[in-house]
C-alpha cells in the first residue's frame, strides 16, 4: 500500500513538473495561441470528456446507491472539471443529492452522453470508474504537451486529479 501511494505521489510530482515546464513556454500575449482553433478544439474535447465521465459517475450512482458517500466528492470534482473546460452550466449534485435523478449537466454542445453500462458488482463498478479516470488522465497528460500554457496547466491539474481519483477508487472499502 505504501508503494502505491509513493508511486501516486511521484506521478503527481511528474505532472506538476510538466505543468511548470508548460508554464515556462514562450507567451504569445493576450489572444495568442490560447485562443487558437486547435486550443478551442482541445478545450471542447476536454469538456466533452469530463461530461462523459460525469455521466459514468451518474450511471454508477444510479446502479449502486450505496456508493454515494464514496463517489459524491469525486463526482463533484469531475463536474468542476467540466465547468473549468467550458461546459455551459454548472453541474448540480445530481444523483449524489437526489439518488436516481439524472444529472442535468449538458455537454459542451448540448447533447447528453449516453450512460455507459455499469457492472452489477460494486467493486467492479468502482474498478470501471477507476479505469475511466486513469484512461482520461493519461490522455490529458499526453495532450498537454501541445496545449498553450494556460490550457496545459489546466490539463495537468485535471490529469493529476484524475490519477488521484483512480487511486481512491481502487482502494478497498473501509
Amino acid at each position: 500500500m505504501a508503494y502505491a501511494r509513493r508511486r501516486t505521489l511521484l506521478a503527481g510530482a511528474a505532472l506538476g513538473g510538466m505543468a511548470l515546464l508548460a508554464g515556462c513556454a514562450e507567451d504569445d500575449g493576450p489572444g495568442g495561441r490560447e485562443h487558437s482553433s486547435a486550443a478551442d478544439r482541445l478545450r471542447e474535447r476536454s469538456a466533452r470528456d469530463s461530461t462523459t465521465l460525469l455521466a459514468r459517475y451518474d450511471a454508477t450512482l444510479r446502479a449502486h446507491p450505496a456508493l454515494e458517500p464514496r463517489l459524491r466528492p469525486l463526482r463533484a470534482e469531475v463536474a468542476r472539471h467540466a465547468e473549468a473546460f467550458g461546459t455551459d452550466r454548472t453541474a448540480p449534485e445530481g444523483p449524489a443529492r437526489d439518488a436516481g435523478a439524472p444529472s442535468s449537466t449538458p455537454s459542451p454542445r448540448g447533447a447528453r452522453p449516453s450512460a455507459p453500462p455499469v457492472p452489477q458488482d460494486e467493486r467492479a463498478a468502482r474498478a470501471a470508474l477507476a479505469d475511466a479516470e486513469r484512461t482520461l488522465s493519461d490522455a490529458r497528460t499526453t495532450a498537454l504537451t501541445a496545449a498553450p500554457p494556460e490550457l496545459a496547466r489546466l490539463l495537468a491539474s485535471v490529469a493529476a486529479a484524475g490519477a488521484a481519483h483512480a487511486f481512491l477508487l481502487a482502494e478497498p472499502a473501509r
